[in-house]
Protein backbone atom coordinates (compact mmCIF):
# COMPACT_ATOMS: atom_id res chain seq x y z
CA UNK A 1 0.00 0.00 0.00
CA UNK A 2 2.74 2.38 0.74
CA UNK A 3 4.56 1.64 -2.35
CA UNK A 4 1.13 2.47 -4.47
CA UNK A 5 0.18 5.69 -2.45
CA UNK A 6 4.02 6.94 -3.61
CA UNK A 7 3.60 6.40 -7.20
CA UNK A 8 -0.29 7.39 -6.85
CA UNK A 9 1.37 11.09 -5.41
CA UNK A 10 4.20 11.32 -8.20
CA UNK A 11 1.11 10.81 -10.89
CA UNK A 12 -0.99 13.33 -9.45
CA UNK A 13 1.67 15.59 -9.38
CA UNK A 14 3.14 15.39 -12.88
CA UNK A 15 -0.57 15.46 -13.81
CA UNK A 16 -0.69 18.91 -12.28
CA UNK A 17 2.31 20.61 -13.73
CA UNK A 18 1.01 19.27 -16.87
CA UNK A 19 -2.61 20.90 -16.65
CA UNK A 20 -1.87 23.58 -14.29
CA UNK A 21 0.10 26.51 -16.72
CA UNK A 22 1.39 30.04 -15.49
CA UNK A 23 2.77 32.65 -17.91
CA UNK A 24 5.19 35.21 -16.66
CA UNK A 25 4.01 38.90 -18.05
CA UNK A 26 5.86 39.29 -21.37
CA UNK A 27 5.25 36.16 -22.95
CA UNK A 28 2.71 34.47 -24.62
CA UNK A 29 2.05 30.37 -24.71
CA UNK A 30 0.25 28.52 -27.20
CA UNK A 31 -1.31 25.64 -26.68
CA UNK A 32 -2.00 22.30 -29.87
CA UNK A 33 -4.66 20.01 -29.11
CA UNK A 34 -3.17 16.28 -30.49
CA UNK A 35 -0.30 18.76 -32.43
CA UNK A 36 -3.06 21.73 -33.35
CA UNK A 37 -2.91 25.16 -32.60
CA UNK A 38 -6.05 26.27 -30.42
CA UNK A 39 -5.45 28.74 -28.43
CA UNK A 40 -2.62 30.78 -27.02
CA UNK A 41 -2.37 31.53 -23.26
CA UNK A 42 -2.11 34.91 -21.81
CA UNK A 43 0.31 36.14 -18.58
CA UNK A 44 -1.41 34.37 -15.96
CA UNK A 45 -2.47 30.80 -14.63
CA UNK A 46 -4.54 28.26 -17.18
CA UNK A 47 -5.54 24.68 -16.86
CA UNK A 48 -5.02 22.48 -19.35
CA UNK A 49 -7.24 19.57 -20.76
CA UNK A 50 -4.67 16.26 -19.57
CA UNK A 51 -3.35 14.41 -22.35
CA UNK A 52 -5.34 16.20 -24.62
CA UNK A 53 -3.56 19.60 -24.89
CA UNK A 54 0.06 20.83 -24.50
CA UNK A 55 2.32 24.31 -24.65
CA UNK A 56 3.16 24.37 -28.71
CA UNK A 57 5.91 27.69 -28.59
CA UNK A 58 6.68 29.97 -26.05
CA UNK A 59 7.03 33.41 -27.37
CA UNK A 60 8.44 35.99 -26.13
CA UNK A 61 6.01 39.37 -26.50
CA UNK A 62 8.22 42.34 -25.56
CA UNK A 63 10.84 44.90 -27.88
CA UNK A 64 13.62 42.51 -28.49
CA UNK A 65 16.81 43.83 -30.89
CA UNK A 66 18.64 42.10 -33.27
CA UNK A 67 21.79 42.42 -34.68
CA UNK A 68 22.26 42.59 -38.69
CA UNK A 69 25.60 40.76 -39.33
CA UNK A 70 28.33 42.95 -41.51
CA UNK A 71 28.44 42.81 -44.93
CA UNK A 72 30.22 44.21 -48.37
CA UNK A 73 27.72 46.50 -50.28
CA UNK A 74 28.61 47.68 -53.81
CA UNK A 75 27.58 51.72 -54.16
CA UNK A 76 25.87 53.05 -57.12
CA UNK A 77 29.43 54.30 -58.13
CA UNK A 78 31.48 51.17 -57.64
CA UNK A 79 32.69 51.92 -54.27
CA UNK A 80 32.93 48.99 -51.86
CA UNK A 81 31.70 49.46 -48.43
CA UNK A 82 31.09 47.44 -44.97
CA UNK A 83 27.70 47.75 -43.41
CA UNK A 84 25.83 46.76 -40.41
CA UNK A 85 23.06 47.13 -38.18
CA UNK A 86 20.53 46.57 -35.79
CA UNK A 87 16.68 45.99 -35.50
CA UNK A 88 14.31 46.68 -32.88
CA UNK A 89 11.17 44.45 -33.39
CA UNK A 90 7.93 43.10 -31.33
CA UNK A 91 6.17 40.15 -31.86
CA UNK A 92 2.33 41.84 -31.95
CA UNK A 93 0.75 37.84 -32.87
CA UNK A 94 2.02 34.65 -31.14
CA UNK A 95 0.35 32.60 -33.00
CA UNK A 96 1.64 33.97 -36.62
CA UNK A 97 5.54 34.75 -35.12
CA UNK A 98 5.32 30.72 -34.11
CA UNK A 99 3.64 29.03 -37.25
CA UNK A 100 4.23 30.98 -40.06
CA UNK A 101 8.12 31.02 -40.19
CA UNK A 102 11.30 29.04 -38.92
CA UNK A 103 13.49 30.63 -37.13
CA UNK A 104 12.05 33.89 -36.56
CA UNK A 105 15.69 36.04 -35.49
CA UNK A 106 17.17 34.49 -38.55
CA UNK A 107 14.72 35.30 -41.28
CA UNK A 108 14.25 38.90 -40.35
CA UNK A 109 18.24 39.36 -40.09
CA UNK A 110 18.70 37.85 -43.43
CA UNK A 111 15.82 40.10 -44.99
CA UNK A 112 17.21 43.12 -43.13
CA UNK A 113 20.90 41.89 -45.04
CA UNK A 114 19.12 41.90 -48.62
CA UNK A 115 17.30 45.06 -48.29
CA UNK A 116 20.09 47.09 -46.93
CA UNK A 117 22.28 45.50 -50.08
CA UNK A 118 19.44 46.78 -52.42
CA UNK A 119 19.29 50.36 -50.54
CA UNK A 120 22.53 51.13 -49.99
CA UNK A 121 23.46 49.61 -53.70
CA UNK A 122 20.90 52.33 -55.33
CA UNK A 123 22.70 54.90 -53.81
CA UNK A 124 26.52 56.71 -54.19
CA UNK A 125 29.23 56.96 -51.75
CA UNK A 126 28.67 60.50 -50.95
CA UNK A 127 24.84 60.13 -50.33
CA UNK A 128 25.13 56.81 -47.91
CA UNK A 129 27.55 58.63 -45.98
CA UNK A 130 25.29 61.51 -45.36
CA UNK A 131 21.98 60.34 -45.51
CA UNK A 132 21.57 58.15 -43.09
CA UNK A 133 18.69 58.92 -41.57
CA UNK A 134 16.89 58.26 -45.36
CA UNK A 135 18.50 55.08 -45.48
CA UNK A 136 16.83 53.68 -42.30
CA UNK A 137 13.57 55.14 -43.20
CA UNK A 138 13.47 53.43 -46.11
CA UNK A 139 14.77 49.97 -44.47
CA UNK A 140 12.28 50.15 -41.90
CA UNK A 141 9.24 50.66 -44.27
CA UNK A 142 9.95 47.78 -46.49
CA UNK A 143 11.13 45.33 -43.45
CA UNK A 144 7.45 46.39 -41.82
CA UNK A 145 6.12 45.95 -44.71
CA UNK A 146 7.35 42.14 -45.16
CA UNK A 147 7.33 41.17 -41.13
CA UNK A 148 3.85 41.81 -40.83
CA UNK A 149 2.38 38.20 -41.81
CA UNK A 150 4.64 36.99 -39.67
CA UNK A 151 2.86 39.10 -36.82
CA UNK A 152 5.93 41.08 -36.19
CA UNK A 153 6.68 44.67 -36.03
CA UNK A 154 9.66 46.47 -36.92
CA UNK A 155 9.82 49.83 -34.93
CA UNK A 156 13.02 51.21 -35.93
CA UNK A 157 16.19 49.97 -37.64
CA UNK A 158 19.68 51.45 -37.79
CA UNK A 159 22.86 51.64 -39.55
CA UNK A 160 24.86 50.86 -36.71
CA UNK A 161 28.72 50.86 -38.82
CA UNK A 162 29.34 51.83 -42.56
CA UNK A 163 33.14 51.72 -42.92
CA UNK A 164 34.28 52.80 -46.65
CA UNK A 165 37.54 51.51 -48.17
CA UNK A 166 40.73 53.05 -46.73
CA UNK A 167 42.07 54.77 -50.43
CA UNK A 168 38.24 56.56 -50.11
CA UNK A 169 39.15 57.34 -46.08
CA UNK A 170 42.44 58.78 -47.45
CA UNK A 171 40.91 60.94 -50.27
CA UNK A 172 38.01 62.26 -47.97
CA UNK A 173 40.83 63.01 -45.80
CA UNK A 174 42.76 65.40 -47.66
CA UNK A 175 39.41 66.94 -49.69
CA UNK A 176 38.33 67.54 -45.78
CA UNK A 177 42.14 69.23 -44.73
CA UNK A 178 41.94 70.97 -48.42
CA UNK A 179 38.12 72.41 -47.64
CA UNK A 180 39.22 73.77 -44.05
CA UNK A 181 41.92 75.12 -45.72
CA UNK A 182 39.36 76.96 -48.04
CA UNK A 183 37.52 78.59 -45.81
CA UNK A 184 40.44 79.91 -43.55
CA UNK A 185 41.96 81.61 -46.77
CA UNK A 186 38.32 83.07 -47.46
CA UNK A 187 37.91 83.35 -43.58
CA UNK A 188 41.24 85.80 -43.50
CA UNK A 189 40.75 87.77 -47.32
CA UNK A 190 37.18 88.71 -45.49
CA UNK A 191 38.97 89.89 -43.07
CA UNK A 192 41.16 91.96 -44.67
CA UNK A 193 38.15 93.20 -46.38
CA UNK A 194 36.45 94.74 -43.43
CA UNK A 195 39.71 95.66 -41.89
CA UNK A 196 40.22 97.78 -45.38
CA UNK A 197 36.50 98.95 -45.53
CA UNK A 198 36.93 100.18 -41.87
CA UNK A 199 40.04 102.14 -42.69
CA UNK A 200 38.73 103.77 -45.90
CA UNK A 201 35.74 104.91 -43.76
CA UNK A 202 37.70 106.15 -41.32
CA UNK A 203 39.80 108.27 -43.65
CA UNK A 204 36.71 109.20 -45.39
CA UNK A 205 35.29 110.38 -42.12
CA UNK A 206 38.61 112.12 -41.20
CA UNK A 207 39.07 114.38 -44.68
CA UNK A 208 34.85 115.01 -44.25
CA UNK A 209 35.66 116.45 -40.56
CA UNK A 210 39.31 118.01 -41.84
CA UNK A 211 37.49 119.83 -44.72
CA UNK A 212 34.39 120.56 -42.63
CA UNK A 213 37.37 122.29 -40.52
CA UNK A 214 38.77 124.17 -43.36
CA UNK A 215 35.50 125.59 -44.04
CA UNK A 216 34.74 127.19 -41.24
CA UNK A 217 37.93 128.57 -40.46
CA UNK A 218 37.66 129.69 -44.03
CA UNK A 219 34.67 131.45 -43.34
CA UNK A 220 35.77 132.70 -39.79
CA UNK A 221 38.89 134.14 -42.00
CA UNK A 222 36.40 135.66 -44.32
CA UNK A 223 34.37 136.95 -41.76
CA UNK A 224 37.31 138.72 -39.61
CA UNK A 225 38.65 140.59 -42.79
CA UNK A 226 35.00 141.77 -44.04
CA UNK A 227 34.72 143.10 -40.34
CA UNK A 228 38.63 144.52 -40.59
CA UNK A 229 37.78 145.79 -44.21
CA UNK A 230 34.73 147.69 -42.53
CA UNK A 231 36.15 149.41 -39.75
CA UNK A 232 39.27 150.21 -41.93
CA UNK A 233 36.50 152.11 -44.42
CA UNK A 234 34.63 153.77 -41.67
CA UNK A 235 38.01 155.16 -40.41
CA UNK A 236 38.84 156.30 -44.06
CA UNK A 237 35.54 157.79 -44.52
CA UNK A 238 35.99 159.98 -41.29
CA UNK A 239 39.51 160.95 -42.14
CA UNK A 240 38.78 161.88 -45.39
CA UNK A 241 35.58 163.85 -44.09
CA UNK A 242 38.19 165.48 -41.76
CA UNK A 243 40.51 166.39 -44.51
CA UNK A 244 37.54 167.37 -46.81
CA UNK A 245 36.42 169.96 -43.45
CA UNK A 246 40.40 171.66 -43.97
CA UNK A 247 41.86 169.68 -41.31
CA UNK A 248 45.87 169.72 -41.05
CA UNK A 249 45.53 167.64 -38.00
CA UNK A 250 43.34 164.44 -39.98
CA UNK A 251 46.00 164.51 -42.60
CA UNK A 252 49.20 164.88 -40.31
CA UNK A 253 46.93 161.29 -38.86
CA UNK A 254 46.75 159.35 -42.21
CA UNK A 255 50.29 160.21 -43.54
CA UNK A 256 51.73 159.16 -39.88
CA UNK A 257 49.32 156.24 -40.00
CA UNK A 258 51.33 154.81 -43.42
CA UNK A 259 54.68 156.04 -42.11
CA UNK A 260 54.29 154.11 -39.03
CA UNK A 261 52.89 150.98 -41.13
CA UNK A 262 55.85 151.19 -43.78
CA UNK A 263 58.51 151.17 -40.79
CA UNK A 264 56.88 148.42 -39.15
CA UNK A 265 56.66 146.55 -42.17
CA UNK A 266 60.36 146.47 -42.83
CA UNK A 267 61.25 146.07 -39.42
CA UNK A 268 59.18 142.67 -39.46
CA UNK A 269 61.23 141.63 -42.87
CA UNK A 270 63.48 138.23 -41.92
CA UNK A 271 65.83 139.33 -44.37
CA UNK A 272 66.63 142.68 -42.86
CA UNK A 273 69.96 142.52 -40.36
CA UNK A 274 70.11 146.49 -39.79
CA UNK A 275 67.05 149.20 -39.21
CA UNK A 276 68.08 152.46 -40.43
CA UNK A 277 66.10 155.14 -38.11
CA UNK A 278 64.76 158.21 -40.06
CA UNK A 279 66.66 161.12 -39.44
CA UNK A 280 63.16 163.76 -39.41
CA UNK A 281 61.70 161.65 -36.03
CA UNK A 282 61.11 165.24 -34.78
CA UNK A 283 58.79 166.16 -37.59
CA UNK A 284 57.59 162.00 -37.07
CA UNK A 285 56.99 163.31 -33.14
CA UNK A 286 55.53 167.03 -34.42
CA UNK A 287 52.84 164.73 -36.16
CA UNK A 288 51.92 162.94 -33.48
CA UNK A 289 51.51 165.95 -31.08
CA UNK A 290 49.42 166.96 -33.88
CA UNK A 291 47.35 163.69 -33.70
CA UNK A 292 46.70 163.91 -29.81
CA UNK A 293 45.50 167.38 -30.12
CA UNK A 294 42.88 166.24 -33.19
CA UNK A 295 41.76 163.85 -30.63
CA UNK A 296 41.34 166.18 -28.03
CA UNK A 297 39.15 168.69 -30.19
CA UNK A 298 36.97 166.22 -31.13
CA UNK A 299 36.42 165.16 -27.17
CA UNK A 300 36.04 168.85 -27.00
CA UNK A 301 33.42 169.31 -29.70
CA UNK A 302 31.49 166.65 -28.79
CA UNK A 303 31.22 167.89 -24.62
CA UNK A 304 31.09 171.69 -25.51
CA UNK A 305 27.24 172.21 -26.65
CA UNK A 306 26.88 174.81 -29.59
CA UNK A 307 26.64 177.93 -29.92
CA UNK A 308 23.41 179.77 -31.39
CA UNK A 309 23.93 182.57 -34.27
CA UNK A 310 24.65 186.47 -33.78
CA UNK A 311 21.75 188.67 -34.42
CA UNK A 312 22.13 191.07 -37.59
CA UNK A 313 21.58 195.06 -36.56
CA UNK A 314 20.56 197.66 -38.52
CA UNK A 315 23.88 198.81 -39.60
CA UNK A 316 24.77 195.09 -40.55
CA UNK A 317 27.37 194.62 -37.38
CA UNK A 318 26.85 191.44 -34.98
CA UNK A 319 25.30 191.89 -31.95
CA UNK A 320 27.20 189.37 -29.33
CA UNK A 321 24.97 186.68 -27.64
CA UNK A 322 23.74 187.59 -23.92
CA UNK A 323 24.93 185.69 -20.88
Amino acid sequence: MSYFAIVLLVFAVILLFSVVKIVPQGREFTVERFGKYTKTLKPGISILTPFVERIGRRMNMMEQVLDVPTQEVITKDNAVVKVDGIVFIQVMDAAAAAYRVDDLNYAIAQLCMTNLRTVVGSMELDEVLSQRDAINTRLLHVIDAATEPWGVKANRIEIKDLTPPADITNAMARQMKAERERRAVVTEADGEKQAAITRAEGAKQAAILEAEGRKEAAFRDAEAREREAEAEAKATAMVSEAIARGDVNAINYFVAQRYVDAFAEMARNPTQKTVIVPAEMGSLVGTIAGIGELVGLAKDQQHTPPRPPARATRSGGAVPPTA
